[in-house]
């Protein structure tokens, strides 16, 4: 068997290594076919970033709190209905913050939908508290299982002040992950991206996934908001950079539309976050999200497809098919 250091090893040298491989390809093959312009982008679709919380199954402790439009059950058939027409082939599920009693019931759970060809949803990003010892016996069910790829627990809420994922038990937690060659997923408040990068060269054989271009806010860009940005926009910038120099960290396009203002928004909006994720992490180290049904704060589904695509245009074929499909497809080993 494989040691699980050396196949994350391979990943990271993959990784470079497409860079490299695939640039002169892209550069002759786009400058025959032209960018590939938002109303004509049909290309395939894996979403990386896929809620689903089927009230009758799991009720996340939030719920009853939420905002009303997140207060029901969002399950594989609304999930369909939001992205008909779309071309989305495959769905990664990313837990709901349920309660930790209810960890297993949810990844066995994801378990059967994504063994089902009835569901888009081929793998899972599963529950978990890594500052905890019961966190080992947990991630260790599943090793080997081919739909858990990874874990995440939210570190922007108050059960996680700043530095939890720096203590002692929770770096332990990541070392394992990677040992399983399970990824985690960052998902915490702007102003402490510094821990991540700190977590990710503690643990450099571990995969790390930042969610939410790094809970980028839109609002901090703009002259004249009316509401406080989560961040400035130097401190975002400077902090995402720093996390793309280390090679295990990739990045999620993601989550930033929950965020635009309340009193309307358009592309152009969400195009500083995005084009700079895209520009310090490469065509390579990025992948969507479409953060289903929680972008509903914001708007559809469709319109931030829509407008991611809007801002992508430019950009070559390659790349685009990179971001939207291709880089998924190779990092979550779907294929």
């Amino acid at each position: 068997m494989t040691d699980p250091k050396t196949t994350r090893r391979r990943f990271l040298q993959s990784t470079a290594a497409l860079t490299t491989l695939t640039a002169t390809a892209a550069a002759t093959s786009d400058a025959q076919a032209g960018v590939l312009l938002s109303r004509e982008n049909k290309l395939p679709i894996i979403d990386t970033h896929q809620h689903l919380w089927d009230l009758k199954v799991i009720t996340p402790p939030w719920v009853g709190t939420a905002p009303e439009v997140l207060n029901q059950s969002y399950a594989t058939k609304e999930f369909k209905a939001a992205t008909r027409g779309l071309n989305v082939v495959k769905t990664v599920y990313m837990e709901v913050d349920c309660a930790p009693s209810d960890h297993a019931l949810e990844a066995e759970h994801v378990i059967a939908l994504s063994k089902s060809a009835r569901h888009p949803t081929a793998a899972a990003v599963i529950s978990g508290r890594p500052a905890e010892d019961s966190f080992a016996p947990h991630v260790r069910k599943y090793k080997d299982n081919p739909y858990i790829k990874g874990v995440r627990q939210v570190l922007h809420n108050d059960a996680a002040p700043q530095g939890l994922c720096l203590g002692k038990t929770f770096v332990k937690s990541m070392q394992l992950l990677g040992e399983q060659n399970m990824s985690f997923d960052l998902c915490m408040r702007p102003t402490e991206l510094l821990d991540g990068a700190d977590l990710a060269d503690q643990v450099p054989d571990t995969l790390f996934i930042v969610d939410h271009c790094g809970n980028g806010d839109p609002k901090a860009f703009l002259k004249n908001s009316t509401e406080e940005p989560w961040h400035t926009v130097d401190q975002w910038k400077r902090d995402i950079g720093l996390l793309a120099e280390r090679e295990n960290v990739i990045c999620k396009i993601s989550g930033i539309i929950a965020r635009v203002p309340k009193d309307g928004w358009d592309a152009s909006m969400l195009a500083p976050l995005i084009n700079h994720c895209l520009d310090v992490f490469g065509p390579d180290r990025v992948v969507f999200g479409g953060d289903w049904p929680v972008c509903l704060l914001g708007d559809s589904y469709r319109e931030w497809v829509n407008a991611l695509k809007t801002v992508i245009a430019n950009r070559s074929i390659t790349d685009q098919r990179k971001l939207l499909h291709d880089n998924a497809d190779r990092i979550y080993r779907l294929s």
